[in-house]
């Protein structure tokens, strides 16, 4: 079911009331934390007191609904209220400019996690997850394929930890590495517009280093985020192709269409950029839309977090996190070899 057509009858909206008002006030909570302690943001207090709550106080299943509704439902117009934030033509000269480096970067991201994944057996899903979160824009790259590759709902967790893990060491690390190497302004903005995973570790990174970079860095990551478009219409063709291919060897036959799977709420994230763009969004209304998103953002992963369970999650082991480590440093990198090839630093 897309995120245009859910039924929402009293029912419906009784049996979700209570898992859905618990994410909204632990949201609210982790909100405001992110607001007090920016470096690490709304998004990842809000996994990690879902995560904390649910295994400490292990809710009933009553708020399973609600949860889940909030954790897939919430989570995709979240998306689509992004796309009002993001003007296309605003993007287009910078993003051409960014384009050859951030292509590399996001190549790079797919090939190491899935060659580091194979060697470090992290299994097929959580190397998707922490390799397109690794490539295009953390926890949100995340939150849009999740709906397309079905993982379980502690593999997403454990990915949005590891790849917002990342965000915090890189805004850190990334200023004082960037005057050691005396990048220019423009230099290390597209670094870390290319090479940072979360939209709010790369403004954060990069206004710390100049209000030069600052600005060239978060163009280039809006410009990056555009492209989870394609990745997700890929992903969504490979499911189809997949579940017909095991469907024809089982000798059954499949009821799967690509129609089903398709990700609607991409297409409306487009419609909802194409309305920004051509001017129909009023400006007062914007920094509302985009609040409005924020806050629904952390609202879907703190419902994740709420569906983790730790147990599962330990017996992962650390190599997730070693695959996520692998990936960054692989992007970061490759970001700044591409630079000195092209002779942008």
């Amino acid at each position: 079911m897309n995120a245009t057509s859910i039924p929402m009858t009293t029912p419906s909206l009784r049996l979700r009331a209570s898992g859905l008002l618990l994410a909204i006030g632990i949201a609210l909570a982790a909100w405001f934390l992110g607001r007090a302690v920016p470096v690490i943001g709304g998004p990842v207090f809000g996994i990690l007191l879902g995560i904390v709550v649910r295994n400490l106080l292990s809710p009933s299943e009553s708020f399973t609904p609600g949860i889940q509704f909030a954790s897939k439902q919430v989570l995709q117009w979240s998306i689509i209220a992004l796309g009002f934030g993001l003007s296309l033509t605003q993007v287009a000269k910078t993003g051409m400019e960014s384009l050859s480096v951030t292509l590399v970067t996001m190549t790079t991201a797919f090939v190491t996690a899935l060659l580091l994944g194979r060697l470090m057996k992290v299994h097929n899903k959580l190397q998707i997850l922490i390799g397109v979160g690794t490539a295009i824009c953390g926890g949100s790259a995340i939150a849009a394929v999740t709906p397309i590759i079905k993982p379980d709902d502690h593999d997403t967790a454990f990915a949005i930890s590891t790849i917002f893990l990342f965000n915090v060491v890189a805004v850190l690390l990334f200023p004082l590495l960037g005057h050691l190497l005396h990048l220019s302004d423009l230099g290390f903005g597209m670094w870390a517009g290319t090479a940072i995973n979360d939209t709010s570790s790369v403004v954060a990174a990069g206004y710390s280093y100049s209000k030069a970079a600052g600005d060239f860095a978060t163009i280039v990551k809006l410009t990056r985020a555009t492209l989870i478009i394609p990745i997700c219409l890929i992903l969504a063709v490979a499911v189809a192709v997949r579940e017909k291919r095991a469907a024809k060897q089982a000798g059954t036959t499949s009821d799967f269409s690509l129609g089903r799977i398709f990700p609607w709420f991409i297409l409306w994230f487009l419609v909802a950029s194409a309305a920004r763009t051509a001017g129909f969004v009023p400006v007062a209304i914007q920094p509302l839309l985009h609040l409005a998103a924020e806050f629904m953002i952390i609202v879907a992963l703190t419902a994740i977090g709420l569906s983790a369970n730790l147990r599962k999650m330990a017996s992962a082991g650390a190599r997730p996190i070693l695959l996520g480590l692998g990936v960054w440093a692989a992007v970061s990198i490759s970001s700044l070899l591409v630079q000195l090839a092209i002779g942008q630093l």
